[in-house]
């Protein structure tokens, strides 16, 4: 089976289970092989009663006290048992599944597998499997994959799918190198693509994915150092000089910006007016103030008689971002023209914006992927820059710079990468790093605290919106799942919507919402119409609310430490003290160590570095930093040691064959090409 045709195309598939593989980014066989588990199910040693623990999925191994029976309750029927050990008992129920009472027989060996919660102060376990002691020897140490999921499409279904379509796929050649493959022990290609979805241990899982990890970044680091040559020394058509009116706007501004904005500032100009194409990263941390040196470089670029881009990651900071040039302009007297292009603007308001940036009346264009669009026709655009580089990848950039003659290239981005992974992994870059805070900044207040204090939270959270403050509450899932063991959205909200006095208004926002409906939130979120907004990590890079005093995420042991700190980056930014707490609900050690990193500091780049030292080869799940790169399965933390290696492999094989055109590097060649034209659309390289 070619592996380009549509998901419809495997047995079983229709019309209407296509549309939901779609939802999840799946329309090809090949989207389907490349769809990676998120999490395994691994089957360990069943133990017994008295070595359970409330919260956890365990098997446990032993007798029945007497046989199954069945009981009725309103409309449901619902089948009881008892397992007894030496060490304890343990109440088991299933519901709906009367057929089961002819199963369970007393005096019968069984293992039973589940998720053990205390009900009533009793241990129980609700709807688990059963399994004979022959039965779960076969399933024993057996990693099962659990996928990404959306309503109406299971993981049984997803696996079914999957399984299918790694059966009818054509093999892949071999394109890495022996010589490479043989120096790092590296998995063959099929092998590692099969053994990603259904690994047979632990062992032959860290096999595939450390070669499936070698390649993403291999490709990745290949494009990025073929980009910088493409770049390297390229003349520019556009010397944007220092203007005074830039220098008299900045000496207005009420602030003085710290010498590190400064010497970021300075080295942006001097590339705008070098004569060469800047293609500069200003990597800055949560709060640092980058956003000022974007505005000051798109008015140099208006004071030079040319327009200027920013693109945001999404509508409602690009809304913001438009709101605030205005109100800055308007206040010190610049008579230039900001713009916004938003994919939900009406279609006479698109008119109107796409004249005035055809004709220059508009010297400055703010917007979304919008701004890329075939429609938009910009008259002399010199400069583009894009808001939290990550949320775009190099595709996008390339996109947008084609809009002009080669345009300067600025990017910003406040994910806190240590220097030596920064180099790599934006190899195509110049950087400039802004590593001090604005001197007004009160240092957010931190604490670490396990379930027992969410009362205490709650009632918190109320004496802060008493004055006049809002809060964000975090939980890593949108809904409930059965086989993960964490707080959710919708659930959570229902929760507070009662804890909470009727005065604190409380709504989610999460993911899988229309774009318009999270847009609408987070608007009424900064009017302060609403005090709580409970919401997954897409509040991550989201809209500017000076009066949000308190950043509540649970299960914070589930996020990477730089994504924690990215949260707790959107409070702290109004005059008002502020304040994160991090629920730790696994009570493992472990958590507690890396959690107490982010409570003793509020520097980005230190955790970072101190994460990374922390990580290990286990910490794979639920902890991804860099999810919002352009990898499915890469972490630039946990993988650090491969990148660095891949880096240095890159470097050797294009010193040795720049054109990969030796009978070797045939296949490599081959591969890297579907790679650029997939990844970042027609470069030209």
């Amino acid at each position: 089976m070619m592996t380009e045709q549509p998901i419809t195309s495997l047995k079983g598939i229709g019309e209407k289970t296509g549309k939901l593989f779609e939802k999840l980014g799946v329309f090809t066989v090949q989207d389907l092989v490349e769809y990676y588990p998120r999490a395994y199910d691994s089957y360990n040693q069943p133990v017994s009663v008295g070595e359970l623990k409330p919260d956890s999925v365990m098997a446990v191994k032993g007798f029945l006290h007497k046989n199954g029976e069945v009981r009725r309750f309103s409309k449901v029927q619902v089948v009881l048992a008892s397992l007894h050990d030496d060490t304890g008992a343990l109440q088991l129920i299933w519901y709906n599944m009367p057929f089961l009472r002819t199963v369970l027989k007393a005096g019968v060996p069984f293992i039973f597998r589940g998720r053990v919660i205390k009900k009533s102060g009793r241990l129980t376990m609700e709807q688990p499997e059963i399994f004979s002691p022959n039965d779960y020897e076969k399933v024993l140490h057996s990693m099962q994959p659990i996928y990404g999921q959306t309503k109406g499409l299971g993981n049984k279904a997803i696996v079914k799918a999957v399984s299918q379509a790694l059966e009818h796929r054509q093999m892949e050649r071999e394109y890495l190198p022996l010589t490479i493959r043989e120096k790092y022990e590296l998995a063959e290609c099929n092998f590692a693509v099969e053994h990603i979805h259904f690994p047979s241990n632990q062992q032959e899982f860290l096999f595939a994915r450390k070669r499936l990890v070698f390649d993403e970044f291999f490709f990745f680091l290949l494009s990025v150092r073929l980009l910088r040559e493409k770049r390297e020394e390229q003349k520019s058509e556009y010397i944007i000089c220092p203007s005074p009116h830039v220098e008299n706007f900045k000496n207005q501004l009420p602030y003085s910006l710290t010498e590190a904005q400064e010497k970021a500032y300075r080295e942006v100009c001097q590339d705008m007016s070098g004569g060469l194409i800047m293609n500069r990263l200003v990597q800055g941390d949560v709060g640092s103030g980058k956003t000022i040196i974007a505005v000051l470089a798109l008015l140099q670029a208006a004071c030079s008689g040319f327009q200027g881009a920013l693109m945001a990651p999404t509508e409602v900071l690009a809304k913001q971002h438009y709101e605030g040039i205005l109100e800055l302009f308007s206040k010190y007297g610049v008579n230039k023209v900001p713009v916004l292009i938003t994919g939900s603007m009406t279609a006479k308001e698109k008119r109107l914006a796409y004249e005035k940036i055809a004709s220059h009346e508009a010297d400055i264009i703010i917007g979304t992927h919008a701004l890329i669009q075939e429609k938009v026709k910009y008259d002399n655009l010199a400069l583009v820059i894009t808001d939290e580089q990550h949320r775009f990848g190099v595709g996008q950039r390339e996109a947008l710079g084609n809009k002009g003659k080669a345009p300067h290239v600025l990017v910003m981005s406040a994910t806190p990468i240590p220097r030596t992974l920064a180099i790599i992994i934006y190899g195509d870059l110049d950087i400039s790093v802004i590593d001090q805070l604005p001197a007004n900044r009160l240092p957010i207040k931190n604490c670490v605290v396990d379930k027992g204090f969410r009362k205490k939270a709650y009632s918190f959270i109320a004496g802060e919106a008493a004055k006049g403050h809002q809060a964000y509450v975090i939980c890593p899932m949108v809904e409930e799942s059965e086989q993960i063991d964490a707080e959710n959205v919708l659930d959570y909200t229902k929760i507070l919507q009662k804890e909470l006095p009727a005065s604190v208004k409380v709504e989610y926002l999460h993911g899988k919402m229309k774009g318009k409906e999270k847009n609408q939130i987070m608007e009424r979120f900064a009017r302060n119409e609403i005090q709580v907004l409970v919401s997954t990590t897409v509040i991550e890079v989201g809209v500017n609310v000076p009066n949000a005093t308190v950043m509540m995420i649970e299960n914070a042991e589930r996020f990477g430490l730089a994504q924690l700190h990215q949260l707790r980056g959107r409070v702290g930014r109004g005059a008002s003290q502020s304040y994160c707490i991090m629920v730790n609900c696994s009570g493992e050690d472990g958590a507690g160590e890396r959690l107490d990193i982010l409570n003793k500091s509020n520097d980005g780049f230190f955790i970072a570095s101190e994460d990374l030292k922390l990580r290990g080869p286990g910490d794979i799940f639920g902890l991804r930093q860099s999810g919002d790169m352009e990898f499915r399965l890469a972490d630039i933390f946990t993988d650090a040691n491969i990148l660095k290696t891949v880096s240095e492999e890159v470097k050797k094989l294009l010193e040795e064959d720049g054109e990969l055109s030796l009978e070797e590097h045939r296949e490599l060649k081959k591969r890297l090409d579907g790679y650029l034209e997939k990844s970042y659309g027609k470069l030209n390289l």
